[in-house]
């Protein structure tokens, strides 16, 4: 008896060492596991709080699918607060930048480059977001620059990146333009104000992004007299750029950089999936300004944008140089406002080829 006591104890024994073997193995087989799993790949190790902004316009819906779908929410991970502000246009977003009500934003060319100046550097363009997608809509009367001398036209903003394009182009084509004057009078204005104003003959023309270009085309009857893409070189020119506050980006770096792989993530899903890309476009759109845009509109403004993580940085510094003869800037100087080795990094990791300053 005592000996099949002894039996059985010694086979336990061996029993409960096996386990602890095997136990101990799948435990250490675990933390790789998970720490090489995307979900923790893409987690921030520091807590932090990202103030970001955008825009409910389709020149944004990187941005817009972003928010919606929680890319960006789960690209930063858990450590890391998401703060979503909404803004009609840059200049409302690059004084709330400079206010420091906000960490990053989602802004056109020119904005960014007001915030850099005002701040001498105190911001980066971290990466691209969008490029084209911007047009000088006109009554279907008017045929050339001549046809607007003594008539009134619109802006989303004084100084913004459309205004900026529509003066250019009026003094490139014969009409003195300033800021404060000049053969046209342009009215800078909320985009939703400028339908209106179109719809009712106030005014002849706007010069405006994705999607109130084709709303003035469909809803308004007006045609398109000029697409800014026909005045850059391959048709290239940034709308969209990711902006974001200097000092932020040297304390949370990583913050930085995750935030870009989820806009990098959205990019793709973009070019794998247009149609629901779209949909869910539309849907932020709505739900920010509380109405949506027709499904055939929204289709026919992301058919004149590409979305990307270039910034096209020689666009950006001839933006500058129109501003500044524009009396918009003093200098064209745009010195280190370019840091996109966030960006390369996201780019690297994928195989694709990197961006350039």
């Amino acid at each position: 008896m005592l000996t099949q006591l002894r039996r059985r104890a010694v086979a336990s024994l061996a029993i409960g060492a096996a386990l602890t073997v095997v136990l101990a193995a799948c435990g250490s087989s675990s933390k790789p596991t998970s720490a090489a799993s995307p979900a923790n790949a893409n987690t921030s190790s520091a807590s932090a709080t990202l103030r970001l902004g955008y825009f409910p316009n389709v020149t944004h819906a990187p941005a817009i699918i972003g928010v919606q779908q929680g890319t960006f929410k789960q690209a930063l991970g858990q450590n890391v607060k998401l703060d979503l502000k909404t803004f009609n246009s840059g200049s409302e977003a690059v004084t709330a930048l400079l206010a420091g009500a906000l960490d990053a934003s989602f802004v056109g060319p020119n904005p960014a480059i007001n915030a850099y100046q005002k701040t001498k550097g105190g911001f980066r363009v971290v990466a691209g977001t969008a490029s084209g997608g911007a047009f000088f809509v006109v009554k279907p009367n008017i045929n050339s620059a001549a046809d607007l001398k003594g008539k009134k036209v619109a802006t989303p903003q004084l100084g913004n990146t459309q205004d900026v394009a529509l003066r250019t182009w009026l003094n490139n084509n014969g009409l003195h333009e300033t800021k404060s004057g000049g053969d046209v009078t342009i009215v800078p204005e909320d985009n939703s104000v400028t339908l209106t104003a179109f719809e009712q003959g106030s005014i002849v023309g706007a010069w405006v992004p994705e999607p109130w270009a084709t709303r003035l085309v469909k809803e308004g009857g007006g045609k398109i007299l000029v697409n800014e893409a026909t005045l850059w070189p391959q048709g290239k020119f940034t709308t969209t750029v990711l902006l974001v506050n200097k000092s932020y980006l040297e304390a949370h770096s990583g913050v930085i950089q995750h935030l870009i792989a989820g806009l990098d993530s959205t990019l793709t899903f973009i070019k794998s999936n247009p149609t629901e890309s779209q949909q869910v476009t539309n849907q932020g759109i709505k739900q920010i300004t509380g109405k949506s845009l027709k499904n055939a509109d929204i289709k026919a403004s992301f058919a004149d944008i590409t979305f990307t993580l270039d910034p096209i940085a020689s666009s950006l510094q001839t933006s500058a140089d129109h501003a500044k003869a524009l009396g918009f800037l003093d200098s064209s100087d745009l010195g280190n406002i370019f840091d996109l080795s966030l960006a390369n990094k996201v780019l690297s990791a994928k195989g694709e080829p990197p961006v350039q300053p």
